[in-house]
């Protein structure tokens, strides 16, 4: 009883993360702190090819010495400390579930909200905690009053489960849902613009884009579609998946309408966490995914009527938003770009190597596809797993043939060493 006693003081009535007692500045804060000062005096560009300080960023991840992960796109891993929060929320849950969940570990999602709210940059009333990006943007494709006839443009290289949607509101409401395609890397906003432009008619009521392309990293011109759109009366959907976490932004910033994230990629919390934003002036019109007793509440909160959910989940992502600001956006978005550019240059201009991403900053930051002329992707992916236990994801799909190769901040420029090694080992092999 004691100890239990104890736990609960130091959640501080779930102030939990956010409280003097968290997780990570108990396990974390100082160390951080001191490697966090000895290069306060650095641009974000020159600490991220400080390999001290980001020794220190690594230590914190508890990483398989059995393979070398280069598929974060997929799912990041948390740090030990979001992981030791998640384990600490679940054993008390366990000691009395109905009482520990709900009476005290679902006050912890206010301090959560507000916390979120800050990182994006938004109001507070405007985000809601959920599971990932497919149950955001899915609660907003089919929340929204939308008629036969309607039309909304996407892209063929959206995320499936999003693409998905909308077919379906097409196949059982008759609204027209148009694709576009692109031939990846594009390094010319104006063009991207200009092909959602001239795809808008009189009957256009919604922009679907994706803010950094999956498959094979493309940073999208958000900012200058969603302003493009709204002159003309249209309403902008943002899928920040990938983006969220990883690049230095809020989300006022892109001026969309709409926005929906997974939290368990370069944010690195618990995985099964997720966030969606909406405008505040629009909660009202849209309609909640699950039910709710009051559907056209303007309460952002309508959208978590999820019924019993992972207390201990959410209230990890505190210990996540912990981490990531001690690192800092910028940084953690340069050192991230910097570590897919250094092992891209290094096999750039190896005979039969193809590099299917650009690697100006603009345009991507941690994703790149890669290919080799004579094997095909999932060809190439084996051999990476099997012969050097590297582990990437293969790409088939529409104009995209590659592996997708994803760093993160606790990837090790030896690994990245040896992953290059082995595609020069593997090309050079090709008859």
């Amino acid at each position: 009883m004691a100890g239990r006693k104890q736990f609960l003081q130091q959640l501080g009535l779930m102030a939990g993360a956010f409280s003097a007692n968290s997780l990570f500045n108990q396990l974390h804060a100082e160390e951080v702190s001191s490697a966090n000062s000895k290069v306060k005096h650095l641009s974000p560009i020159s600490v991220a090819s400080d390999e001290d300080y980001w020794s220190v960023i690594q230590q914190a991840y508890t990483l398989s010495p059995q393979i070398i992960n280069l598929n974060n796109g997929g799912v990041s891993p948390s740090p030990k400390v979001v992981q030791e929060a998640v384990e600490r929320y679940n054993k008390i849950s366990n000691e009395g579930p109905s009482y520990y969940m709900w009476r005290i570990l679902d006050q912890g999602r206010e301090p959560l909200r507000e916390n979120l709210a800050s990182l994006a940059g938004c109001d507070v009333e405007e985000i809601a905690i959920n599971r990932n990006a497919t149950e955001a943007l899915n609660t907003i494709i089919f929340g929204l009053d939308l008629k036969r006839g309607d039309e909304v443009i996407g892209a063929r290289l959206d995320y499936p489960n999003m693409m998905s949607a909308w077919k379906q509101r097409e196949a059982r409401e008759g609204i027209v849902y148009k694709q576009l395609s692109f031939n990846f890397p594009i390094e010319n906003d104006d063009e991207i613009v200009a092909a959602y432009e001239n795809t808008i008619t009189p009957k256009t009521k919604i922009i679907h884009v994706t803010h950094i392309v999956n498959w094979v990293g493309q940073i999208m011109p958000v900012r200058k579609i969603c302003d493009m759109a709204h002159r003309h009366g249209i309403e902008v959907i943002c899928d920040g998946a990938h983006s969220f976490g990883l690049l230095d932004f809020k989300i006022p910033d892109l001026n969309c309408d709409y926005f929906g994230t997974s939290l368990h990629k370069f944010l690195s919390a618990p995985i099964g966490s997720g966030m969606l934003y909406i405008k505040k002036e629009k909660i009202e019109k849209i309609w909640p995914l699950l039910s709710n007793s009051n559907p056209r509440s303007s309460d952002i909160r309508k959208f978590e009527t999820l019924g019993t959910r992972s207390f201990p989940i959410e209230q990890g992502i505190g210990e996540a938003i912990n981490f990531q600001l001690a690192i800092g956006n910028k940084r953690k978005e340069e050192r991230v770009r910097y570590l897919k550019n250094y092992w891209a240059e290094q096999v750039i201009n190896i005979p039969r190597v193809r590099i299917k991403t650009s690697l100006k900053s603009t345009y991507s930051c941690a994703i790149c596809g890669v290919s080799i002329d004579g094997i095909s992707p999932a060809e190439l992916d084996r051999i990476l797993f099997t012969k050097y236990k590297v582990h990437t994801v293969p790409i088939e799909y529409e104009n995209i043939s590659c592996v997708r190769v994803t760093p993160h901040v606790y990837t090790r420029l030896s690994e990245l060493d040896k992953f290059s090694k082995a595609i020069k080992e593997i090309a050079s092999a090709v008859k």
